[in-house]
């Protein structure tokens, strides 16, 4: 049995744990401080750390696009369970210097749910775009992250 299934399905691990023990994750140090029991809200922190910051100082891109890609589609995966969900499109834009550790801030709207649950009964297949976003700790948005998920 592959590590991340494990950790994806045992009954032992909340949903927090499940986010913050995956490897790739877990060795970036992360935290889940908010997770809604319905997915529709998700806030991780992220940390700012020496092994995470590139030549300027603020947090490495590469960290915080490997914390976006997923959660779009792990939420998706937890309110349509019978479908196939994965990103199919990922673009982050750094709108300020990440220089302290930041938030990941998702939200799913009721009408982004409607919409995907109509096209599912429809088509049998949705692709909706998400707009979130990491926060520094004064609450300035520091990199929009927009996301398109395929489902299945």
């Amino acid at each position: 049995m592959k590590l991340r299934h494990f950790i994806w399905t045992t009954p032992l691990l909340s949903d927090k744990k499940r986010i913050e023990c995956l490897p790739f994750f877990w060795l970036m140090r992360i935290k889940v401080l908010v997770l809604s029991p319905d997915w529709r809200t998700i806030k991780i922190r992220l940390p700012h750390s020496w092994i995470a910051t590139n030549v300027g100082g603020s947090l490495f891109g590469g960290y915080q696009a490997c914390l976006a890609d997923p959660i779009a589609a792990m939420a998706c995966q937890k309110l349509f369970p019978d479908h196939r969900v994965l990103t199919s499109s990922l673009q982050l834009d750094f709108i300020a210097e990440g220089l302290s550790d930041l938030e990941l801030i998702f939200h799913m709207s009721p009408e982004i749910e409607r919409q995907i649950r109509t096209d599912l009964a429809k088509k049998g297949r949705s692709t909706p775009m998400f707009e979130y976003g990491y926060y520094q700790e004064n609450g300035t948005l520091c990199t929009l992250i927009k996301a398109k998920v395929a489902i299945r």
